[in-house]
Protein backbone atom coordinates (compact mmCIF):
# COMPACT_ATOMS: atom_id res chain seq x y z
CA UNK A 1 0.00 0.00 0.00
CA UNK A 2 1.93 3.10 -1.40
CA UNK A 3 1.90 6.58 0.85
CA UNK A 4 -1.03 8.14 -0.74
CA UNK A 5 -3.62 5.20 -0.10
CA UNK A 6 -2.91 5.35 3.34
CA UNK A 7 -3.43 8.95 3.54
CA UNK A 8 -6.68 8.46 1.53
CA UNK A 9 -7.73 5.58 4.06
CA UNK A 10 -6.67 7.67 6.99
CA UNK A 11 -8.83 10.68 6.01
CA UNK A 12 -12.00 8.21 5.80
CA UNK A 13 -11.59 6.92 8.88
CA UNK A 14 -11.36 10.58 10.46
CA UNK A 15 -14.59 11.71 8.87
CA UNK A 16 -16.53 8.59 9.89
CA UNK A 17 -15.52 8.59 13.11
CA UNK A 18 -17.86 11.57 14.57
CA UNK A 19 -20.35 9.27 12.95
CA UNK A 20 -19.11 6.03 14.10
CA UNK A 21 -19.09 7.97 18.22
CA UNK A 22 -22.21 9.36 17.38
CA UNK A 23 -23.72 6.10 16.97
CA UNK A 24 -22.55 4.43 19.80
CA UNK A 25 -22.95 7.12 22.38
CA UNK A 26 -27.04 6.60 20.28
CA UNK A 27 -27.09 3.18 21.46
CA UNK A 28 -25.72 3.51 25.04
CA UNK A 29 -28.44 5.99 26.05
CA UNK A 30 -29.80 4.88 28.93
CA UNK A 31 -33.58 6.20 29.57
CA UNK A 32 -34.67 7.44 33.25
CA UNK A 33 -38.07 6.38 33.96
CA UNK A 34 -39.94 8.05 37.07
CA UNK A 35 -42.80 5.33 38.45
CA UNK A 36 -45.36 7.91 40.56
CA UNK A 37 -47.54 5.52 42.80
CA UNK A 38 -50.22 6.84 44.84
CA UNK A 39 -51.07 3.81 46.73
CA UNK A 40 -49.59 -0.11 47.71
CA UNK A 41 -52.40 -1.59 45.24
CA UNK A 42 -51.39 0.01 42.08
CA UNK A 43 -48.26 -0.89 42.20
CA UNK A 44 -48.46 -4.00 39.83
CA UNK A 45 -49.27 -2.21 37.21
CA UNK A 46 -45.44 -0.83 37.33
CA UNK A 47 -44.48 -4.14 37.90
CA UNK A 48 -46.04 -5.32 34.33
CA UNK A 49 -45.07 -2.49 32.37
CA UNK A 50 -41.26 -3.31 33.70
CA UNK A 51 -41.94 -6.88 32.63
CA UNK A 52 -43.16 -5.77 28.54
CA UNK A 53 -40.21 -3.27 28.76
CA UNK A 54 -37.24 -5.60 29.38
CA UNK A 55 -39.43 -7.26 26.69
CA UNK A 56 -39.22 -4.72 24.09
CA UNK A 57 -35.49 -3.83 25.17
CA UNK A 58 -34.89 -1.76 27.78
CA UNK A 59 -32.84 -3.89 30.03
CA UNK A 60 -33.00 -2.17 33.80
CA UNK A 61 -29.01 -1.48 34.52
CA UNK A 62 -28.07 -0.92 30.73
CA UNK A 63 -30.09 1.22 28.96
CA UNK A 64 -33.14 1.82 31.43
CA UNK A 65 -32.87 3.14 34.81
CA UNK A 66 -36.29 3.35 37.12
CA UNK A 67 -37.14 6.18 40.11
CA UNK A 68 -39.52 4.44 41.96
CA UNK A 69 -41.97 6.33 44.33
CA UNK A 70 -45.41 4.87 46.51
CA UNK A 71 -47.31 8.11 48.46
CA UNK A 72 -49.13 5.20 50.08
CA UNK A 73 -52.32 7.42 49.76
CA UNK A 74 -50.53 10.61 50.63
CA UNK A 75 -51.60 13.59 48.27
CA UNK A 76 -48.57 15.68 50.00
CA UNK A 77 -46.23 13.08 49.32
CA UNK A 78 -47.27 12.68 45.73
CA UNK A 79 -47.17 16.10 44.54
CA UNK A 80 -43.40 16.37 46.06
CA UNK A 81 -42.51 13.15 44.77
CA UNK A 82 -43.72 14.43 41.40
CA UNK A 83 -41.67 17.37 41.67
CA UNK A 84 -38.88 15.70 42.62
CA UNK A 85 -38.84 13.83 39.31
CA UNK A 86 -38.80 16.72 37.28
CA UNK A 87 -36.29 18.59 39.22
CA UNK A 88 -34.41 15.54 38.06
CA UNK A 89 -35.13 15.65 34.58
CA UNK A 90 -36.33 11.71 34.30
CA UNK A 91 -36.90 11.27 30.65
CA UNK A 92 -40.52 9.82 30.90
CA UNK A 93 -42.99 9.33 33.79
CA UNK A 94 -45.60 6.52 34.69
CA UNK A 95 -48.09 7.06 37.34
CA UNK A 96 -50.96 4.49 38.45
CA UNK A 97 -54.07 5.55 38.78
CA UNK A 98 -55.82 9.26 37.67
CA UNK A 99 -54.48 10.48 41.69
CA UNK A 100 -51.13 10.24 40.60
CA UNK A 101 -51.58 11.19 36.67
CA UNK A 102 -53.03 14.71 38.08
CA UNK A 103 -50.13 15.09 39.90
CA UNK A 104 -47.96 14.08 37.69
CA UNK A 105 -49.49 16.81 34.91
CA UNK A 106 -49.22 19.58 37.45
CA UNK A 107 -45.46 18.94 38.06
CA UNK A 108 -44.62 18.36 34.56
CA UNK A 109 -46.46 21.50 32.76
CA UNK A 110 -44.04 23.69 30.87
CA UNK A 111 -41.71 20.69 30.34
CA UNK A 112 -41.24 18.63 27.48
CA UNK A 113 -41.46 15.51 30.11
CA UNK A 114 -43.81 12.98 28.53
CA UNK A 115 -46.31 11.16 30.96
CA UNK A 116 -47.76 7.69 30.47
CA UNK A 117 -50.92 7.19 32.80
CA UNK A 118 -50.91 2.91 33.29
CA UNK A 119 -54.63 2.94 35.22
CA UNK A 120 -56.94 5.78 35.41
CA UNK A 121 -60.06 5.23 36.48
CA UNK A 122 -61.55 8.76 35.45
CA UNK A 123 -59.37 9.13 32.69
CA UNK A 124 -62.17 12.14 31.35
CA UNK A 125 -60.39 14.86 33.72
CA UNK A 126 -57.18 14.39 32.42
CA UNK A 127 -57.38 14.95 28.73
CA UNK A 128 -59.12 16.87 26.34
CA UNK A 129 -60.29 13.91 24.10
CA UNK A 130 -59.65 10.35 23.80
CA UNK A 131 -58.54 10.92 20.27
CA UNK A 132 -56.02 13.07 21.59
CA UNK A 133 -55.02 14.84 25.04
CA UNK A 134 -53.88 17.72 23.81
CA UNK A 135 -51.27 17.87 26.03
CA UNK A 136 -47.90 15.75 27.50
CA UNK A 137 -50.38 12.89 28.23
CA UNK A 138 -50.90 9.28 27.15
CA UNK A 139 -52.62 6.02 28.54
CA UNK A 140 -54.54 3.84 29.34
CA UNK A 141 -58.18 4.24 30.83
CA UNK A 142 -58.92 1.22 33.44
CA UNK A 143 -62.64 1.75 33.04
CA UNK A 144 -63.13 1.82 36.79
CA UNK A 145 -65.84 3.88 36.76
CA UNK A 146 -67.70 3.33 33.65
CA UNK A 147 -68.22 -0.55 34.59
CA UNK A 148 -69.70 0.51 38.81
CA UNK A 149 -73.11 -0.82 37.13
CA UNK A 150 -72.01 -3.71 36.05
CA UNK A 151 -70.23 -4.34 39.67
CA UNK A 152 -73.94 -3.71 41.19
CA UNK A 153 -75.48 -6.00 39.05
CA UNK A 154 -72.98 -8.69 40.18
CA UNK A 155 -73.53 -7.78 43.90
CA UNK A 156 -77.28 -8.45 43.32
CA UNK A 157 -76.73 -11.58 41.79
CA UNK A 158 -74.67 -12.64 44.64
CA UNK A 159 -76.54 -11.55 47.78
CA UNK A 160 -80.69 -10.67 46.43
CA UNK A 161 -81.13 -9.39 50.08
CA UNK A 162 -78.65 -6.20 49.40
CA UNK A 163 -81.02 -2.76 49.47
CA UNK A 164 -77.85 -0.85 51.09
CA UNK A 165 -74.48 0.24 49.94
CA UNK A 166 -72.07 1.88 52.28
CA UNK A 167 -69.94 3.96 49.86
CA UNK A 168 -66.52 4.98 51.51
CA UNK A 169 -65.29 8.59 49.45
CA UNK A 170 -62.37 10.93 50.16
CA UNK A 171 -63.68 14.43 49.58
CA UNK A 172 -60.56 15.59 48.78
CA UNK A 173 -60.01 12.76 46.26
CA UNK A 174 -59.57 14.68 42.49
CA UNK A 175 -62.38 11.58 41.60
CA UNK A 176 -64.52 12.46 44.43
CA UNK A 177 -67.72 13.77 42.25
CA UNK A 178 -67.30 11.40 39.26
CA UNK A 179 -67.61 8.66 42.05
CA UNK A 180 -70.69 9.71 43.61
CA UNK A 181 -72.10 10.07 40.48
CA UNK A 182 -71.10 7.64 38.80
CA UNK A 183 -72.55 5.27 41.58
CA UNK A 184 -75.43 7.33 42.30
CA UNK A 185 -76.28 6.51 38.68
CA UNK A 186 -76.04 3.05 38.94
CA UNK A 187 -77.25 2.45 42.10
CA UNK A 188 -80.68 4.24 40.82
CA UNK A 189 -81.08 1.63 38.20
CA UNK A 190 -80.42 -1.63 40.50
CA UNK A 191 -82.41 0.45 43.68
CA UNK A 192 -79.78 0.66 45.62
CA UNK A 193 -79.75 3.07 48.39
CA UNK A 194 -76.06 4.60 48.91
CA UNK A 195 -75.18 5.71 52.53
CA UNK A 196 -71.86 7.48 52.19
CA UNK A 197 -69.11 7.36 54.56
CA UNK A 198 -66.67 10.10 54.04
CA UNK A 199 -63.03 10.09 54.90
CA UNK A 200 -59.98 12.18 54.51
CA UNK A 201 -57.34 10.59 56.15
CA UNK A 202 -56.04 7.13 57.56
CA UNK A 203 -56.59 8.24 61.28
CA UNK A 204 -60.35 8.83 59.89
CA UNK A 205 -60.79 5.83 58.24
CA UNK A 206 -60.28 3.96 61.64
CA UNK A 207 -62.56 6.17 63.13
CA UNK A 208 -65.74 6.33 60.59
CA UNK A 209 -65.24 1.83 59.16
CA UNK A 210 -66.22 1.15 62.89
CA UNK A 211 -69.63 2.80 62.37
CA UNK A 212 -70.37 0.40 59.38
CA UNK A 213 -72.54 -2.09 60.85
CA UNK A 214 -75.21 -4.90 59.66
CA UNK A 215 -77.94 -2.03 61.16
CA UNK A 216 -76.95 0.73 59.08
CA UNK A 217 -76.12 -0.99 55.84
CA UNK A 218 -76.16 -4.53 53.74
CA UNK A 219 -73.10 -3.96 51.60
CA UNK A 220 -69.44 -1.75 51.58
CA UNK A 221 -68.23 -0.63 48.14
CA UNK A 222 -64.67 0.76 47.93
CA UNK A 223 -64.41 2.91 44.89
CA UNK A 224 -61.14 3.89 42.64
CA UNK A 225 -59.65 6.46 45.18
CA UNK A 226 -55.68 5.52 46.75
CA UNK A 227 -56.80 6.76 49.97
CA UNK A 228 -59.39 4.54 50.48
CA UNK A 229 -57.89 1.86 49.04
CA UNK A 230 -54.38 2.07 51.46
CA UNK A 231 -56.88 1.72 54.13
CA UNK A 232 -58.63 -1.40 53.10
CA UNK A 233 -57.13 -3.75 55.13
CA UNK A 234 -58.68 -1.65 57.87
CA UNK A 235 -61.89 -1.89 55.82
CA UNK A 236 -61.83 -5.46 55.25
CA UNK A 237 -61.12 -6.75 58.79
CA UNK A 238 -64.46 -4.79 59.96
CA UNK A 239 -66.40 -6.42 57.05
CA UNK A 240 -66.05 -9.95 57.96
CA UNK A 241 -66.22 -9.54 61.46
CA UNK A 242 -70.04 -7.63 60.77
CA UNK A 243 -70.57 -10.58 58.09
CA UNK A 244 -70.51 -7.33 55.37
CA UNK A 245 -69.44 -8.28 51.72
CA UNK A 246 -67.00 -5.49 50.20
CA UNK A 247 -67.56 -4.84 46.75
CA UNK A 248 -64.44 -3.28 45.23
CA UNK A 249 -62.76 -1.60 42.06
CA UNK A 250 -59.27 -3.33 41.89
CA UNK A 251 -58.33 -6.92 41.88
CA UNK A 252 -55.71 -6.30 44.01
CA UNK A 253 -58.31 -5.47 46.88
CA UNK A 254 -59.95 -9.06 46.31
CA UNK A 255 -56.51 -11.18 46.74
CA UNK A 256 -56.69 -8.41 49.94
CA UNK A 257 -59.88 -9.58 51.09
CA UNK A 258 -62.92 -8.09 49.63
CA UNK A 259 -65.75 -10.04 48.13
CA UNK A 260 -65.73 -9.52 44.33
CA UNK A 261 -64.98 -7.22 41.77
CA UNK A 262 -64.87 -6.65 38.15
CA UNK A 263 -62.21 -4.65 36.71
CA UNK A 264 -59.19 -4.73 34.33
CA UNK A 265 -55.86 -6.42 35.48
CA UNK A 266 -53.44 -3.77 36.51
CA UNK A 267 -50.26 -5.76 35.58
CA UNK A 268 -51.84 -6.18 32.22
CA UNK A 269 -52.83 -2.70 32.25
CA UNK A 270 -48.67 -1.97 32.96
CA UNK A 271 -47.80 -4.33 29.84
CA UNK A 272 -50.32 -2.43 27.43
CA UNK A 273 -48.92 1.03 28.85
CA UNK A 274 -44.89 -0.21 28.16
CA UNK A 275 -45.76 0.25 24.47
CA UNK A 276 -47.15 3.27 24.31
CA UNK A 277 -43.58 4.14 26.18
CA UNK A 278 -41.81 2.18 23.43
CA UNK A 279 -43.92 4.38 20.74
CA UNK A 280 -42.69 8.05 22.49
CA UNK A 281 -39.27 7.26 23.01
CA UNK A 282 -39.10 6.48 19.25
CA UNK A 283 -40.62 9.75 18.13
CA UNK A 284 -44.15 9.84 18.99
CA UNK A 285 -45.95 12.67 20.60
CA UNK A 286 -47.90 11.87 23.78
CA UNK A 287 -50.83 13.68 22.00
CA UNK A 288 -50.72 11.84 18.71
CA UNK A 289 -51.32 8.97 20.86
CA UNK A 290 -55.25 8.21 21.88
CA UNK A 291 -56.40 7.26 24.93
CA UNK A 292 -56.46 3.40 24.95
CA UNK A 293 -59.46 0.99 26.87
CA UNK A 294 -58.49 -2.42 28.82
CA UNK A 295 -57.47 -5.16 26.41
CA UNK A 296 -59.86 -7.13 29.46
CA UNK A 297 -61.87 -7.26 32.06
CA UNK A 298 -62.17 -9.78 34.95
CA UNK A 299 -64.08 -11.33 37.23
CA UNK A 300 -62.76 -11.52 40.40
CA UNK A 301 -64.49 -13.72 43.21
CA UNK A 302 -62.61 -14.29 47.25
CA UNK A 303 -64.01 -17.78 47.98
CA UNK A 304 -62.50 -17.77 51.53
CA UNK A 305 -64.55 -14.25 52.48
CA UNK A 306 -67.71 -15.50 51.13
CA UNK A 307 -67.16 -18.71 53.35
CA UNK A 308 -66.19 -15.91 55.95
CA UNK A 309 -69.15 -13.86 55.80
CA UNK A 310 -71.34 -17.10 55.24
CA UNK A 311 -72.31 -15.83 51.79
CA UNK A 312 -72.87 -19.10 49.18
CA UNK A 313 -71.47 -18.10 46.09
CA UNK A 314 -73.94 -19.04 43.31
CA UNK A 315 -72.49 -21.93 40.81
CA UNK A 316 -73.34 -19.80 37.33
CA UNK A 317 -71.34 -16.62 38.62
CA UNK A 318 -68.47 -19.19 39.89
CA UNK A 319 -67.96 -20.56 36.23
CA UNK A 320 -67.93 -16.96 34.86
CA UNK A 321 -65.16 -15.78 37.00
CA UNK A 322 -61.68 -15.53 35.81
CA UNK A 323 -60.61 -15.82 38.88
CA UNK A 324 -61.65 -17.40 42.10
CA UNK A 325 -59.41 -16.85 45.19
CA UNK A 326 -59.72 -20.05 48.02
Amino acid sequence: MNKSTIKSVAAALLLASPLCFAGLAQAQKVYRIGSLNSAEQFVGSFEGFKSRMAELGYIEGRNVRYDFYNAKGSTEALNSFAQKMVADKVDLIVTSATTGTVAAAKATQGTNIPVVFLSSGNAQILVKSFASSGSNLAGISSASLEVTGKRFELLKEMAPWVKRIALITNPKGVNYKSIVTEVGDAAKKIQFAVGEVKVSSQEEILKAVPTVTRKTTDAIFTPPDALVTEGIDVIVKHSIKERLPVLTSLVDNVKKGCLATYAADYFALGRQGALLADKIFKGTKPSDLPVELPSKLKLVLNLKTAKAIGLKIPREILLRADEVIE
